[in-house]
């Protein structure tokens, strides 16, 4: 099971960038994160690991798998059966816009049940999380 979205912000990929990968703010802009703690030190690479709690699904630690710096960054769960990876990409455009990609695929045994139990949730949140990124990303007030 994969899941996008896509939206397209109106300012820079780097000051994008910048939102999407201060994690533990992810809750101040998004209802579909309760709580974000990092485990390990500022700032994101491979290897962070992450606690992650959302409304309707289990607390879930996540580990940076791949980061292609002011462009995107993969980090993944396992769980019983299912191996979940999300993917945060953002791509410049003209005029100092940019667009943002966020994604999540989950993979294993139990992944496609999973995925189609979690389908509309899962739309529901990634909506959620692309709007709040904009509108953060938006704001003159977080520059």
């Amino acid at each position: 099971m994969h899941q996008a979205t896509s939206i397209d912000v109106d300012t820079d990929a780097a000051h994008v960038w910048a939102v999407i990968t201060d994690v533990e703010r992810w809750p101040e802009w998004t209802d579909s994160v309760t709580s974000l703690h990092l485990l390990d030190p500022a700032p994101l690479r491979v290897g962070s690991r992450a606690l992650i709690e959302q409304p309707r699904l289990p607390r879930t630690q996540w580990t940076v798998t791949s980061i292609d710096e002011g462009r995107e960054f993969v980090w993944e769960a396992t769980g019983p059966g299912v191996h979940t990876v999300a993917r945060h990409g953002v791509e410049p455009l003209d005029a100092g816009r940019s667009r943002a990609t966020l994604s999540i695929s989950q993979e294993g045994w139990l992944g496609s049940l999973v995925g189609r139990v979690y389908r509309g949730l899962t739309e529901r949140y990634l909506s959620m999380e692309a709007a709040g990124l904009k509108a953060r990303s938006e704001d003159a007030s977080t520059s």
